[in-house]
């Protein structure tokens, strides 16, 4: 009987603060990002690819003939997850996995013709996604985000 009683006298949503996590730049962060998250997903669906997918696509675009390896640490992620990204890029042609000749145990990855015409597709959509989402930030401003959220990731001492 109690639990009901909480229940029916809790606040309603839009009555619920967050004032003390608002204090801490990490939750401003990550409620930002869930805004940039979700318009990306919807940017990115259209042309088959997800944040990741994407991200893998850029940087393989950037730097052909890098390896899995390579691309792992550029995303950081698990090398384990990382082929399964590759597989399902491969999967849809978008990009070339080559075995490097003086190391057989290493895989060169380019782009497909395919890849780079779908990576400039998709890279104007998110140049679309990104306007949206820094419209009410001048070029200054936008410059200073950048910046500090640069500082914030060199700062990473390995703690977790």
């Amino acid at each position: 009987m109690a639990r009901d009683a909480a229940v029916k006298t809790a606040p309603p949503a839009s009555a619920i603060s967050d004032a003390t996590l608002r204090e801490f730049t990490g939750y401003n962060m990550k409620r930002a990002f869930m805004v940039i998250q979700a318009d990306v997903t919807r940017t990115l669906e259209p042309f088959g690819l997800r944040m990741v997918t994407y991200s893998a696509l850029a940087i393989v675009g950037d730097n052909p003939g890098l390896s899995q390896t390579q691309l792992a640490a550029a995303l950081a992620i698990e090398r384990p997850n990382l082929v399964v990204i590759v597989d399902e890029l491969e999967g849809r042609d978008l990009v070339n996995r080559d075995r490097v000749p003086t190391d057989r145990r290493t895989y060169a990855l380019r782009l497909t013709t395919e890849g780079a015409r779908l990576l400039a597709r998709a890279t104007e959509a998110v140049r679309g996604h990104e306007a949206r989402m820094i419209k009410g930030i001048g070029k200054a401003d936008e410059a200073t985000l950048i910046a500090c959220l640069n500082q914030i990731e060199a700062s990473d001492t390995g703690r977790s």
